[in-house]
């Protein structure tokens, strides 16, 4: 088993507790809790409430614009921050953004690139929107802020035993070494996975384009459990 745990802790150094203790923020927000706390949380950072019709959202500032902010909750437990812009740019203006913002967080070590984002400069997203249904979407995952090494062990081996016996995992095979890492990837994979943040390309009109932000908590996202 020492084996196994050598390669578990060569592979997830930098994961976390799989458990709410280490959720997406937003400003350093959890997005976590009820909407009224983060509410008030929101407005202690500057944003000021505002009321459309029915639709109660916040406004104010953010990376160096003006924007909208709305609280998704499910279960009455915050799981969604949207961020979205307040003025449409053309175009080749959204064009820039977009790639100004993936080069932001590709920067920022406190995320994770999965995949590149980039738009190419040649690319008619106006087309591509319109006619080819395309979505511009960039993704990225907060890197966890704390480690529960013992925690993630457990996890770690209850997955491995709930296929092999403690013999064979200290008795292992490189075949079975090699299936042992796909799975830890997995969990690693599955971590990083709950502290999502993307944004899209939102089109606004005729030659007009907004980018509209979410900071993801997928752990209190719906996951079927109301059917």
């Amino acid at each position: 088993m020492k084996r196994i745990y050598s390669l578990f802790l060569g592979l997830l150094c930098a994961l976390t507790l799989f458990a709410q203790k280490d959720v997406t923020t937003f400003l350093g927000i959890p997005v976590d809790g009820s909407k009224t706390a983060m509410r008030q949380k929101l407005i202690a950072k500057g944003f000021t409430p505002k009321m459309v019709r029915t639709t109660e959202f916040l406004t104010g500032e953010f990376n160096g614009g003006k924007v909208d902010v709305h609280i998704v909750t499910n279960n009455n437990k915050v799981c969604r921050i949207m961020v979205s812009d307040v003025t449409p740019v053309s175009e080749a203006d959204i064009k820039i953004r977009f790639n100004n913002l993936v080069n932001q967080f590709e920067k920022n070590s406190r995320y994770l690139t999965v995949h590149e984002n980039a738009i190419p400069e040649d690319e008619d997203i106006s087309y591509q929107m319109l006619v080819k249904k395309k979505n511009y979407d960039a993704s990225f995952y907060q890197r966890p802020e704390q480690i529960d090494t013992l925690a993630l062990q457990e996890i770690v081996k209850k997955e491995l035993l709930s296929k092999y016996t403690e013999e064979q995992l200290n008795n292992s095979t490189p075949a079975m070494e090699e299936e042992m890492q796909a799975i830890i990837v997995k969990i690693g994979a599955e971590l990083f996975s709950k502290k999502h943040v993307w944004f899209r390309i939102m089109k606004e009109g005729y030659d007009k384009y907004t980018i509209s932000m979410y900071y993801d908590n997928e752990y209190n996202r719906s996951n079927g459990e109301d059917l």
